[in-house]
């Protein structure tokens, strides 16, 4: 049986490589989610005008990974005391978001963001919202770090934050094929 989990933190090429190497992940599905435009597209969501977030959809066994687990990553791996940005990446579509689906993953994303915020000793932006339509991205947006290691973007900022990921969190890596 597995869970979803929605997250918004700046790119969704950062997160996608993120997620997909957590033991217990079973799928990672870049997006656009809490939005007011069916369907969005890549270029309208750019332009800012259909309220979409860049989001990564995460299906989890949560008896591998837990969903505080999930939160703990989300928060490490991006700036979640930035407004609407993630270094370069600037707009409202690169916001840090939280889509809950339930009570209980709003109740632990508000705790775990509090904890967040007392440990970093600054205001946390995150925004704690009820999943809204998840739309899919386009087929280019999937899975493009592993398909694009050497593009310049990939290299100057995910290759970067891979690293840290990996080292920060090393016991919750996906072994190895």
């Amino acid at each position: 049986m597995t869970e979803q989990a929605i997250f918004g933190g700046g790119c969704f090429w950062c997160l996608d490589p993120v997620f997909q190497s957590l033991a217990g992940v079973r799928s990672v599905l870049p997006g656009y989610c809490g939005g007011h435009v069916a369907h969005p597209t890549y270029e309208q969501v750019c332009r800012q005008d259909t309220g979409h977030v860049e989001v990564v959809q995460v299906e989890y066994d949560p008896a591998a990974v837990s969903y505080r687990t999930l939160l703990e990553v989300f928060f490490a791996m991006h700036d979640p005391t930035s407004l609407n940005r993630q270094g370069g990446d600037v707009g409202p579509q690169y916001a840090s978001v939280v889509f809950y689906m339930n009570d209980e993953q709003r109740a632990l994303a508000s705790a775990v963001m509090a904890e967040v915020q007392e440990a970093l000793g600054a205001p946390v932006c995150t925004r704690i919202e009820p999943a809204a339509p998840f739309w899919l991205a386009e087929g280019l947006h999937h899975d493009y770090y592993q398909r694009n290691p050497q593009q310049s973007y990939c290299q100057a900022v995910i290759s970067p934050k891979m690293a840290k990921f990996r080292k920060r969190f090393t016991s919750l890596l996906r072994p190895s094929p």
